[in-house]
C-alpha cells in the first residue's frame, strides 16, 4: 500500500527540505552567468541573457559534460573545482535573498516543522551564501550537498539522504524547488514537491507537484495540511 504524501489529509508532514538557489538565495543568475562565461571561453556562444535558460538547476559536472559535448573539447579534470571557487568568491562579494524568504522561514519555524537544505551547490558555496544573506542560523548542521555527495540532481539521493538524517519517510517530506531538475529529484524520491514558479512559466505535468508563485504562499499551504492532519 502506497503511503499518503505529506500534504494530504491522510499523510503526515514531518520535514520540509529546501533547495538553495532560486528558493532561498538569488544566486542562480550569478552562477549561470559565470558558467556562460566559461562556455564562451572555449568557443560556445551562450549570451549572458540566455545563461539561466541554458544552465538552470544543473550541477557543475553536468555543465562540464554539456559544454564538452557541444564543443568537442575537454575542459580538464580540475574545471568544476576551479569554477566552484569562482562561485564561492562571487557569493562572498554579494548575493541577495529571495523576496520574502526570512518571513517564510520564520513562519515554518513557528509551525514547528523541522527543515533541511538539499542542493546541487557545495557546502562551501552554501555557507558563503547563507552568511551573506543572514540565514545560517536556520540551518545549522542541516545542510546537504548533492555535489559533495557526487550524485547531483536530478538524482534523488540528496533528498533521500536528508530524510534519512531526519529519521523520517520520504512520504513525510515536502520539498520546495524552483527548477525542473530539482523537482524531478524530489518526485523521484517519493516526496511531495512544491514548485516556486511565476504564473507565466509552465510547470511539468508530473504527479505530486504543486505550484506556488511567491514564497508568501508556502506557509499557508503547510498550515492547511497540518490542520487537515489534526
Amino acid at each position: 500500500m502506497t503511503q499518503a504524501l505529506a500534504l494530504s489529509p491522510e499523510g503526515q508532514l514531518k520535514l520540509v527540505i529546501f533547495d538553495c538557489d532560486g528558493v532561498l538565495v538569488d544566486s542562480e543568475q550569478t552562477c549561470c552567468r559565470i558558467s556562460a562565461e566559461e562556455a564562451r571561453a572555449v568557443g560556445l556562444n551562450i549570451p549572458a541573457e540566455n545563461a539561466v535558460d541554458e544552465f538552470s538547476g544543473m550541477a557543475l559536472p553536468e555543465i562540464q559534460k554539456d559544454i564538452e559535448k557541444k564543443t568537442g573539447k575537454s575542459l580538464g579534470p580540475d574545471w568544476a573545482n576551479r569554477v566552484q571557487k569562482r562561485f564561492v568568491e562571487a557569493m562572498k562579494n554579494g548575493v541577495e535573498p529571495i523576496d520574502g524568504v526570512h518571513a517564510m522561514l520564520d513562519g515554518v519555524k513557528k509551525l514547528g516543522v523541522p527543515v533541511r537544505v538539499g542542493s546541487n551547490s557545495s557546502i562551501e558555496e552554501m555557507d558563503a551564501k547563507f552568511i551573506a544573506t543572514d540565514m545560517t542560523h536556520y540551518f545549522t548542521n542541516r545542510v546537504h550537498s548533492a555535489r559533495d555527495m557526487g550524485v547531483p540532481k536530478p538524482r534523488p539521493d540528496v533528498y533521500l539522504h536528508a530524510a534519512e538524517q531526519e529519521g523520517v519517510s520520504p512520504a513525510n517530506c515536502v520539498v520546495l524547488e524552483d527548477s525542473n531538475t530539482g523537482a524531478r529529484a524530489a518526485v523521484d524520491a517519493g516526496m511531495m514537491c512544491v514548485l516556486l514558479r511565476p504564473g507565466t512559466e509552465p510547470v511539468p505535468d508530473w504527479p505530486n507537484l504543486v505550484r506556488i508563485r511567491h514564497l508568501s504562499e508556502f506557509v499557508p499551504l503547510l498550515q492547511k495540511a497540518l490542520q487537515s492532519q489534526g
